[in-house]
Order: C-alpha cells, then sequence, then structure tokens
C-alpha cells in the first residue's frame, strides 16, 4: 500500500481559537515523549477518537497493552486513512505523547508502518478532491428551484504542527500553503451572547471532556447548529418540491424541512432536531425551526425548549460552495441573539456514518481483561 508521508507549510493563526479548545487533550502530556515499538492488536476506527492497539515487549520481556489515540474516524477517511492501514499481528512504531492518568495509554503524533511507510497525525494520505465533477452538475431543479442536493463538507482543519502537539487549528489549504477561498467554518466561530442567570450557571458549569453534561462524549446528537460541521463530517441533502431532507454524517441524524407548510403544528414532539419549515426567497432557502428538547445548542451555550433558530442556505453557483448563516434565540439562557455562519463544498467522499464509540474515559485495564 502507497502511503505518502504529508509536508506541511507553516501557516499564520487565523481563528484566534486555542488549539485546545477543539480538541481538549484531556491527560496527555503534550510536553512529554513516548516511543512504542509493537504488535498491532487491534483498531477501533471509531469517532470522536479512533484508537490503534499495540503489544510491546517491556524491560521484563513481558508484553504489555498500550493504546493510542489518533483523530476522529471521519477526518482519518477525509485524509485517506483507512482501517486496513492497521494490520493485526504487523509491527508497528509510534512516537507520541504520553497520558498522564493511564501509564499504557498515548497520543499518536507520528507512526511508522511494517512496509517502513509513515504517516504524521495530520498527514494527508490523499488529494481532497471533490467527488462530483462540478461541470456536470445542474444549477437548478426542474422546477427552478436551487439545486443544494448532494453530498457536503466543510474544508477539513488542521495543525501548524502535523505531529498535533502544538500550534493551531487552520484550514487544511492554508496548512500546505494554498489561499483559502473554499468551504470553511467552525462551530467555534460564532457570536458570544448574554447569558441570563441560567445561562452563565451552565456555561460555568460546562466541561468539553464531561460525559456528563457534553452530549459529544456520550456520542449523542448536540444540535442542528454544532453537528452540521463539527470535526468535518459528510452531509447529505436530498430534495424535492415538497421537502429537503437533510442526513447528518455525526450520528446519523436526520432533518426534514417541510416546503409545504406555512406555519408549525400546534402540537409537535419534541426533538433535538425540531420542526422544520422553508421557503425559497430570492435563490436563498430560508428554515424557520422549532419545538426542540432541552440540550446544548453549542457547548457551553444550553438551549431549553424555548429555543427558535432560523437558518438561511445560499449556493454559489460558480464555485458551488454552500453557505449556512443562522441565529438563534431563546430567552430562558441568553438575552441575545446566537449568530454564526459556515461553509461547504462538494463533498471529497460519498456520505457515510461512522460509528461512534466514546473510548476515551473507559477502563483500559478493564478493556484488556475483558
Amino acid at each position: 500500500m502507497n502511503r505518502l508521508k504529508s509536508v506541511f507549510f507553516a501557516a499564520s493563526l487565523l481563528y484566534s481559537i486555542p488549539s485546545i479548545a477543539h480538541h481538549g487533550f484531556g491527560t496527555f502530556d503534550l510536553d512529554g515523549e513516548v516511543e512504542l515499538q509493537g504488535v498491532i492488536t487491534g483498531v477501533d476506527f471509531v469517532n470522536p477518537h479512533a484508537w490503534v492497539y499495540l503489544d510491546v515487549e517491556n524491560a521484563q520481556g513481558e508484553n504489555e497493552a498500550w493504546r493510542c489515540e489518533m483523530r476522529a474516524a471521519t477526518v482519518l477517511r477525509r485524509s485517506g486513512w483507512t482501517r486496513d492501514m492497521f494490520v493485526e499481528g504487523e509491527r508497528i512504531y509510534i512516537t507520541g505523547a504520553p497520558d498522564r492518568s493511564d501509564s499504557r495509554s498515548c497520543y499518536l503524533s507520528m507512526v511508522v508502518f511494517a512496509d517502513g511507510s509513515s504517516a504524521e497525525r495530520y498527514g494527508q494520505l490523499r488529494e481532497s478532491l471533490p467527488i462530483q465533477n462540478l461541470e456536470d452538475r445542474e444549477i437548478r431543479q426542474p422546477n427552478g428551484d436551487l439545486n443544494i442536493s448532494g453530498d457536503w463538507a466543510p474544508e477539513q482543519f488542521v495543525m501548524t504542527d502535523p505531529q498535533g502537539r502544538e500550534g493551531a487549528l487552520v484550514p487544511l489549504s492554508t496548512a500546505q500553503g494554498e489561499a483559502t477561498s473554499g468551504p470553511s467554518g467552525s462551530p467555534w466561530g460564532t457570536s458570544r451572547v448574554t447569558y441570563t442567570e441560567a445561562g452563565k450557571q451552565v456555561a460555568d458549569s460546562f466541561s468539553l471532556r464531561s460525559t456528563e453534561n457534553n452530549p459529544r462524549m456520550r456520542c449523542e446528537i448536540t444540535s442542528i447548529i454544532f453537528d452540521w460541521d463539527f470535526d468535518g463530517p459528510i452531509n447529505r441533502i436530498i430534495q424535492d418540491e415538497s421537502i429537503i431532507v437533510i442526513q447528518y454524517g455525526r450520528h446519523g441524524l436526520t432533518r426534514r424541512i417541510h416546503l409545504d407548510m406555512d406555519s408549525h403544528p400546534e402540537n409537535i414532539t419534541a426533538s433535538r432536531t425540531g420542526h422544520s419549515i422553508g421557503h425559497w426567497e430570492d435563490d436563498v432557502l430560508i428554515v424557520d425551526t422549532t419545538g426542540f428538547l432541552p440540550g446544548m445548542l453549542s457547548p457551553p451555550v444550553a438551549n431549553s425548549n424555548e429555543l427558535h433558530v432560523i437558518e438561511r442556505l445560499s449556493l454559489d453557483p460558480v464555485s458551488f460552495i454552500l453557505t449556512r448563516d443562522y441565529e438563534a434565540t431563546d430567552p430562558v439562557y441568553y438575552t441575545d441573539t446566537y449568530t454564526g455562519s459556515d461553509t461547504m463544498g462538494i463533498a471529497d467522499l460519498p456520505y457515510s456514518v461512522d460509528e461512534c464509540k466514546e473510548l476515551t474515559f473507559v477502563d483500559f485495564d478493564q478493556q484488556v481483561t475483558e
């Protein structure tokens, strides 16, 4: 298998977002160093983080079971990594950072495979090219509506240090020394809101790594805002005259936007997706959504059942960049409007739902003995 070791160029910080905000390096000591040589015993190619398992011979000549954390399966696939790269029984060499609380876990920075090929944590092993020829794409649906159907994905965000030890998160095109003109966006790029007292209490008590109050750590849906582009998913839009179905790559979340309804029904069954109605206005799809279950809009911002979201989706007919602007109000948790914007391009892989399995806080000793 031909696997290329990626070469990255230095890039300036585009967003004032510390890398720890997105990845929250957890208990890994990025100032430390660990080098492992061993035999692959398995791999969990899952979200929110994939893991490779290996047996490492210690100083006493005994095998110790180790595991090393990688990026989310979704972004690994988009970068050209596959489950088949990690062949049970083959030797592997890993450098990374040790875990402060687990003596046999590591944060994978670089890996060398049995055939001598290598890859860094943010290594790009394939070109990021759209799966659809833009010249063949129809601008409009048969009824005249703008054609937003198909598979969409935001540009990947990577760290300026390809081994993921320092630096900042930037768009992939920037890290590779190219101009940034394609899809981008991040759930961290939203405006700040003014909290009510209840909203402030939730935000102050929130922890990104908490399995109790962060839905992502429980492999649960966060919101229609957050899950649209967090961790670079591939989403699918299916469109006809009366309904638009959006399938999110995260957790298989599905939304239905009703184009044949002027108002929401009186008795909505509350859900994490809510009830959406939409209409086209000058080639902009305006979507009104209400009827939400309480939860997290975008951590640490919570939402109540009074959340109301307006989205506006527009498509550039030349670049085929899909832009979503959104605003949300919720009088229970904030006093003004939560706003943001993100962009998607034609996906570089077909739509797929990757398995989610939160293993960061699983007792590794128990895993080994089971």
